[in-house]
């Protein structure tokens, strides 16, 4: 059976609106490695936290041994939900299988599963799959197509087993291609499915994306897809930044930054490095005023608890986002041209531009250039009166405004042409 892998533009259209309305999203790196939490046998392994196994050359018959002492109890898939939709997420997306080939769900291909391996015997994707229908987030997974330290011929492990001697397209075919099915038909509506890395041929990409459309045809599929670069859409539904790499200028087609709240993905107990509230505002800002998503990362504990300082900071997000989320929801990348040096971002909507002050000027006077429609009506967008503030035009030039909000004024600037931007 030759899988459908073409559509035409409106059946693409149609599956990425809820994407593209979106825009702020949760990733969710979770596994056996959150119990070394970065150290092996009493010495800190430099590196992202997921990526133990692998920095420290753990053998995997030692690192299996982790499975026997997971036990989550303190996981609870509801207020996980809940965190994501009180920080203004809009969809979820966490590791049904990292690098280290741990499947967190319970899959019939593998006794190294959460469900099988480990005393907590539950399998939290289920968990949280139906607990994010109940909360209306689009629920997704990330898999890792190529990577798998624990698999005799998955890529990536060459202290346990000889690369000369892996047999890659039987791991595929064998292995990863079943477990996609499992979690394409077990879970419910799956969102979207988050590849990592990249996959060795384009043949293989294209035929792994025709796969998931077998079994769900809406799911949208992650640009690290590709085995070219992974910041180009190629292959995939959307283009793949790097990690916490936010681009220069607006891009025209639709992609995301995959992005950490410290420096780490999975848990490290010792990374302490929070970034502020006001900074991922500003990110998510940056991001979408060039018309990208943001989709920011917490790491759950080895108990199954997302770090309180993650939940501080996203509640604070959250809080902004319920008086200025409409300048990011929905939105549009700025039309107009701004520089790295401008003090403010843009995004707009029909008729309308949300010009975010990320520093009000020094002198108290903010210059906005670049307007070429006549503005009718100017007001901070977190003002619930949406009082007029006083202004001037002078051809492109909009000034004369004063400062609200300490870390993001969005100043709403309605325009005479409902047809700009």
């Amino acid at each position: 059976m030759k899988e459908k892998l073409e559509e035409s533009k409106e059946e693409h259209e149609k599956r990425m609106a809820w994407w593209r309305e979106a825009k702020f999203g949760m990733f969710i790196h979770w596994g056996l490695y959150a119990i070394p939490a970065g150290m092996w046998k009493g010495k800190l392994i430099p590196g992202i936290g997921e990526w133990i196994q692998f920095r420290a050359k753990i053998p995997v018959k030692e690192y299996e041994q982790l499975a026997k002492h997971f036990n989550p109890v303190k996981f609870n898939a509801e207020e996980w939900v809940k965190v994501a939709k009180e920080a203004g997420m809009k969809y979820l997306v966490i590791t049904a299988k990292h690098h280290d080939g741990f499947c967190m769900f319970h899959s019939e291909l593998t006794d190294y599963n959460i469900v099988d391996a480990t005393p907590f015997k539950r399998d939290p994707m289920k968990e949280l799959a139906e607990a994010c229908r109940k909360e209306g987030i689009k629920f997704g997974f990330y898999y890792s197509q190529l990577l798998d330290w624990h698999h005799p011929d998955g890529a990536g492990n060459d202290w346990d087993y000889d690369p000369n001697k892996k047999n890659f397209t039987k791991y595929l075919e064998e292995y990863v291609k079943p477990q996609l099915r499992e979690l394409l038909t077990n879970y419910g509506p799956i969102a979207v499915i988050w590849f990592d890395i990249y996959s060795p041929t384009p043949e293989i990409a294209r035929d792994l994306k025709a796969w998931v459309r077998r079994f769900q045809p809406d799911t949208i599929v992650s640009g690290r897809i590709d085995p070219n670069r992974r910041w180009d859409k190629g292959i995939g539904d959307y283009m793949e930044r790097g990690d916490n790499e936010i681009p220069e200028h607006r891009i025209e087609e639709d992609w995301e930054t995959p992005g950490t709240i410290n420096d780490t993905w999975g848990f490290k107990s010792y990374d302490h490095n929070w970034k502020s509230s006001g900074v991922i505002i500003q990110k998510l800002v940056d991001i979408v005023s060039k018309g990208g998503n943001y989709l920011l990362n917490v790491g759950p504990t080895a108990e199954g608890i997302i770090p309180e300082p993650s939940i501080r900071v996203l509640k604070e997000v959250g809080a902004w986002l319920k008086k200025n989320g409409e300048s990011i929801y929905g939105t549009e990348a700025s039309p107009i041209i701004t520089r790295p040096d401008d003090p403010y971002k843009c995004t707009a909507k029909q008729g309308k531009l949300y010009v975010h002050v990320l520093a009000w000027p020094w002198d108290g006077e903010l210059e906005i250039s670049g307007i070429k429609n006549e503005v009718v009506k100017a007001y901070f967008l977190a003002d619930p009166d949406c009082r007029d503030l006083k202004y001037k035009q002078d051809g492109e030039e909009v000034k004369g405004m004063k400062p609200l909000d300490p870390v993001d004024n969005v100043v709403v600037l309605e325009m005479s042409n409902e047809e700009w931007p």
